[in-house]
């Protein structure tokens, strides 16, 4: 099928598509925001279908869903492990949201000291706060194993090639 190539202009500010430039984005109001990017379209698809690589998106009976059971790592901490259905499953990726200020950073950082001090290479990445924040913080919860390794990075790339070099367990 052949391409044709189509034009949108989207806000830096808030994500705003259009079809045509403006000055002024309708979504937050901010003036000069609006940047061209150029998509590739399969000819004679609709958008949804030419996003999904031009395959028909079939929808599947629940009762047509193969269930495996995967083992789960326990995170040393009860409550949480309940809340994430026995444990971290490997390869899963757990997004903790919530308002600044009300722990997350440090309960992650309790995990991950739980889990190296079982041993595990755990790496802890951070693209907000600094090694010397990270270390104040965890000065206030306890002792630490060599185990956990941290990094501050915010290139997504960059952080992939260091995960893929050194392989961490978690």
């Amino acid at each position: 099928m052949a391409k044709s190539k189509k034009t949108i202009f989207f806000c830096q500010n808030c994500g705003y598509e259009s079809s045509k430039w403006m000055g002024q984005c309708p979504g937050c109001h901010e003036w000069n925001t609006f940047v061209e990017e150029v998509t590739e379209r399969r000819a004679g698809t609709s958008g949804r279908a030419a996003k999904s690589g031009g395959k028909e998106l079939k929808p599947m009976p629940l009762s047509q869903v193969s269930v495996t059971h995967t083992e789960r790592m326990t995170t040393g901490m009860d409550e949480l492990d309940r809340v994430l259905g026995g444990g971290l499953v490997r390869g899963s990726l757990v997004l903790v949201g919530g308002d600044p200020g009300i722990g997350k950073s440090t309960l992650l950082l309790q995990v991950c000291r739980s889990l190296a001090a079982d041993g595990r290479r755990v790496w802890y990445i951070s693209g907000e706060e600094s090694l010397q924040q990270i270390r104040i913080r965890a000065e206030r919860i306890g002792s630490f194993s060599d185990q956990l390794l941290l990094l501050c990075e915010t290139n997504l790339e960059d952080i992939t090639d260091a995960l893929r070099r050194s392989k961490p367990e978690i």
